[in-house]
């Protein structure tokens, strides 16, 4: 799932308003933090995730096993925050981000 230059600038200017809904702590990437964000994902299509990890390559690393076990794109990485999309089956006008 590619999505174009014109499509990230579209989720950028969308994603800007919005807070992150989900945190990855010292923790890591515990099964229910996966759970939660593809939870959020399911339900609003375009979230932003909170990562406060430690160094950059721990956090690269988190991002790409993100998006390769829930089959999202990471859209923009500014500092600690993360935008997530992954497109629903089914979107949910009053939950999704991109509809509302």
């Amino acid at each position: 799932m590619s999505i174009t230059a014109v499509q990230k600038k579209r989720l950028r200017t969308l994603g800007h308003g919005l807070n992150p809904v989900v945190t990855v702590a010292t923790k890591g990437l515990t099964e229910s933090v996966i759970a939660e964000i593809d939870r959020a994902l399911n339900d609003h299509e375009l979230i932003k995730v909170r990562l406060t990890v430690g160094d950059r390559e721990l956090k690269k690393s988190i991002i790409e096993d993100i998006c390769g076990r829930l089959g999202a794109e990471a859209v923009q990485v500014i500092g600690h925050v993360l935008l997530l999309f992954r497109k629903a089956e089914k979107p949910n006008p009053r939950l999704s981000n991109l509809l509302r």
